[in-house]
């Protein structure tokens, strides 16, 4: 029998300690930073890639950065940390290990074919995990044979920084391994939410107004993009303004997201992509990375100054917030993941200044409601409907918290 045991064997393990060894598909900065992650919270690593020399890039990485964290205090050992990782190019590698995360490329048919490969390799009690941000894990489990050992684990870009991790379990899902996967995340000091398995779970789904809604004010001309960013900093408390975040995030990842959204979503109009994103896309102008985006960073080149009209900005500020609210309320609604945990991965994993449904009961249910009525009427499109839930809310004088 193999030593992992079968599924059922795995969940007190998995819950308690860390014999486990912990297999990361992919040496990228993501999956780098998920083993990263691992190897300080005490488990052995295998960190495999076909890429020699990619996988000979992360190793060197891991190394610098494990040095640094222990030149701060911040990690007793970089170089005890180092050892407990293996750096392999054959899948071979993970036939002892007792959770593999999978963190490569967002191409659906790539990750079932390696879940498919891997699960030749491994015991039956290894659980296999997807890093995926808005793929379904349903479909990804169903290329395994023994589908009840799949679920998602999202973790945010920087792995070792960001604090939240979503869970999620596919329609297959084992039930005991859901709480088995929350408890680890914490023994890894993580803040894990879990989400029912649909389009970008709840952070890359909540979060979509306040790239989209920006978009659209600026293309209606209504403000340009560094009043709009002022407005959601400097009045709304966000870290980054939305055009100031997706030129961080990159356009190739941000725009890619919110095609896929708005398509496994059946085209609802609320997730709807925009032209202007899609241009910076075609002509290679991903952001920070390439050195242009929605703003400009070459060298020497001058900023635009916003617009610091208050009365302006507040009117930007609450026509994003409010349908940033909406997509939390009907994520509760459609019981995507709890009240707690849709403010919780909103604050943990895009560092907003409070959760969303906390904010709502702060603004007001009716106002927020009234806000979107108002641009339902001027538009009549249904992008600005508003939750029913938000409305028997109102209705009923409740609060969320």
């Amino acid at each position: 029998m193999h030593p992992c045991g079968g599924i059922n064997a795995l969940i007190f393990p998995i819950k308690m300690n860390r014999d486990i060894i912990v297999g990361v598909i992919g040496s990228g900065a993501m999956g780098a930073g998920i083993a990263q992650v691992a190897a300080v919270a005490g488990h052995q690593v295998v960190l495999y890639d076909t890429n020699a020399a990619a996988l000979e890039k992360a190793k060197t990485s891991l190394s610098a950065t494990l040095q640094k964290l222990q030149e701060k205090g911040k990690l007793e050992s970089a170089e005890e940390v180092l050892a407990r990782f293996t750096f392999a190019g054959e899948l071979s590698a993970f036939t002892h290990c007792g959770l593999i995360i999978e963190a490569i490329v967002e191409k659906l048919e790539i990750k079932k074919s390696v879940f498919a490969e891997v699960e030749k390799i491994v015991g039956p009690g290894c659980v296999l995990a997807s890093n995926t941000s808005s793929l379904s894990i349903t479909s990804i489990a169903a290329a395994c044979g023994k589908a009840s050992r799949v679920l998602g684990l999202h973790f945010f870009n920087p792995a070792p920084v960001m604090a939240l991790v979503e869970v999620i379990p596919a329609v297959q899902t084992d039930e005991a391994l859901v709480g088995a996967a929350v408890d680890l995340m914490r023994a890894w000091g993580k803040v894990p939410v879990v989400a029912k398995d649909t389009p970008g779970f709840i952070v890359n789904r909540v979060a979509r107004p306040f790239y989209s809604e920006a978009i659209r004010i600026y293309e209606e001309g209504v403000a340009d993009m560094a009043t709009i960013d002022w407005a959601m900093t400097e009045l709304g408390g966000f870290r980054m303004g939305p055009f100031t975040l997706m030129d961080y995030i990159g356009h190739d990842v941000n725009y890619v997201v919110t095609e896929t959204v708005f398509t496994s979503f059946f085209f609802d109009p609320r997730y709807k992509p925009s032209f202007s994103q899609k241009r910076l896309l075609e002509a290679g102008w991903l952001g920070r990375k390439t050195g242009r985006g929605f703003y400009n960073y070459a060298e020497g080149a001058v900023q635009p100054e916003p617009n610091r009209d208050v009365a302006l900005g507040n009117e930007i500020k609450e026509r994003i917030l409010a349908m940033l609210i909406n997509e939390a309320v009907d994520a509760l609604h459609l019981n995507i993941a709890s009240a707690k945990d849709l403010d919780l991965a909103m604050t943990k994993g895009v560092n907003y200044p409070k959760g969303l449904l906390q904010w709502c009961d702060d603004w007001g249910a009716d106002k927020c409601l009234a806000r979107l009525d108002s641009l339902y009427n001027d538009y009549h499109e249904d992008r600005y409907r508003a939750s029913i839930l938000l409305r028997k809310k109102v209705d009923g004088g409740e609060k969320f918290s």
